[in-house]
């Protein structure tokens, strides 16, 4: 085991992975920086610094530097996915999806689909996501459940180092176009990381905490907070299962209705806003399944209904926050 950052555990598993595999590419903004124009490459690795290096160990051919356009950087990875290529197409920034959701939507979603079975678009778009980091409305928004929504995509939210590693591998190792969604707030978390080859199967969650009074749902940055929440009510001897869903599509229904089944009581934790959500998606699938099993009301932890405010104290009340992680299970158990 090496301990790293989340940062570090994503960058060294495409180090290695591209390393492996001559078809795997990169694709996005400023990967390299400067690549293409007159002052030439400066290999800054990307805002995010999750690619120094690359530049000048893997060339030009497969650290591609792209125009600012969505659209082209993902219609790109797809067509590369088709002719055969593995690539990794970065937005800097999830809140552009839009400006290619019909690559995704009615392109990389569908190809399989369109063709009968006969092609695989085995694509890994990184969409850097979440707020806390005062970047505005634009730049802060968690995207995840919209794409959670449309069949044919895998949706991947890692909260350590060792899912982002083992997650991220599993990604550019399968078929699928997958959704590798990475928290800014979050790639400065450390963690221990296996050395060896180390894969997370889609679908299966992640039990951070047990306990047996509530069950808590959560995915992302919410994780720490809910483990947070969970210790603090440990104190008053209310014991909590927290889980770590780490992929939203497909979805860990099992690890879901297994927990509110022994518990009773479900407060769900997640950051994208509450109308048409994950958080109400499986609020649903619990009400329609396990209802026979609650005891009490489900509970959803999100922000509100509201663009993401630019000023930190108004950004800090918009967040969920372990304070209101606690109140949420206290309110579950007084019924």
């Amino acid at each position: 085991m090496t301990v790293m950052t989340i940062r570090e555990a994503i960058s060294r598993t495409l180090y290695s992975e591209m390393e492996r595999n001559p078809d795997v590419i990169m694709l996005g903004e400023d990967l390299v920086g400067g690549n293409g124009t007159p002052g030439g490459p400066e290999a800054i690795g990307g805002i995010w610094s999750t690619s120094t290096g690359f530049y000048e160990r893997f060339g030009p051919d497969r650290v591609i530097d792209t125009p600012i356009s969505e659209s082209a950087i993902v219609g790109a990875a797809a067509g590369a996915a088709l002719a055969g290529k593995r690539p990794v197409a970065e937005l800097m920034f999830a809140d552009f999806v839009g400006v290619c959701l019909d690559q995704l939507w009615n392109q990389m979603a569908k190809f399989r689909y369109m063709f009968g079975g006969k092609t695989d678009c085995p694509a890994v778009v990184r969409l850097v996501y979440g707020a806390g980091m005062n970047a505005a409305a634009q730049h802060s928004q968690a995207v995840y459940s919209m794409l959670t929504s449309i069949p044919g995509l895998k949706v991947v939210m890692p909260a350590t180092p060792a899912d982002a590693k083992g997650l991220l591998l599993s990604a550019l190792r399968g078929r699928d176009p997958v959704m590798f969604f990475e928290h800014k707030a979050l790639y400065t978390v450390k963690g221990e990381v296996p050395d060896e080859d180390y894969l997370i199967p889609f679908g299966h969650a992640r039990v951070t905490r047990e306990g047996q009074d509530v069950t808590i749902v959560t995915c992302g940055q919410m994780v720490g907070f809910s483990e947070r929440a969970a210790d603090a009510l440990a104190q008053d001897g209310i014991s909590c299962d927290v889980i770590d869903l780490r992929t939203t599509s497909p979805l860990d229904e099992d690890a879901i209705l297994d927990s509110v089944e022994a518990t009773g009581r479900l407060v769900i934790v997640e950051e994208s806003p509450p109308r048409c959500s994950l958080a109400t998606d499986i609020a649903a699938l619990v009400a329609n399944k396990a209802f026979s099993s609650l005891k009490a009301p489900i509970e959803m932890v999100t922000p509100p209904h509201t663009p993401i405010p630019f000023a930190r104290e108004l950004e800090r009340a918009y967040l969920p926050s372990p304070e209101k992680i606690e109140a949420a299970v206290r309110k579950t158990l007084a019924y």
